[in-house]
């Protein structure tokens, strides 16, 4: 079963550091790098993508060498009434 997870990638604030970051991810031909958001040109230094995999780790494996100790990575999930409505009742003095 694929589980959605956010990988976030930063990287230094400059335009060269920019260039380059937008450039490795363009150039390794993946998919998922190929599409990812970047929030550059609004001060954020930062690229995000959204992958279904199986594991955090193969979320990981999608990324490049150089960003991969500076990801974060987030699995993400929602949430139906009724589950909310069942951690508060577990979780109520």
């Amino acid at each position: 079963m694929t589980t959605r997870f956010l990988i976030e990638v930063p990287h230094e604030k400059t335009p060269t550091a920019c260039a380059r970051a937008v450039d490795v991810f363009l150039r390794t031909g993946s998919h998922f790098l190929s599409r990812a958001d970047w929030g550059c040109k609004d001060g954020v230094h930062k690229a995000w993508m959204l992958v279904d995999v199986d594991s955090k780790d193969e979320a990981r494996g999608i990324l490049p060498p150089f960003p991969r100790l500076q990801a974060k990575i987030m699995q993400l999930n929602t949430f139906t009434i009724a589950e909310i409505e069942d951690i508060l009742r577990q979780h109520e003095s």
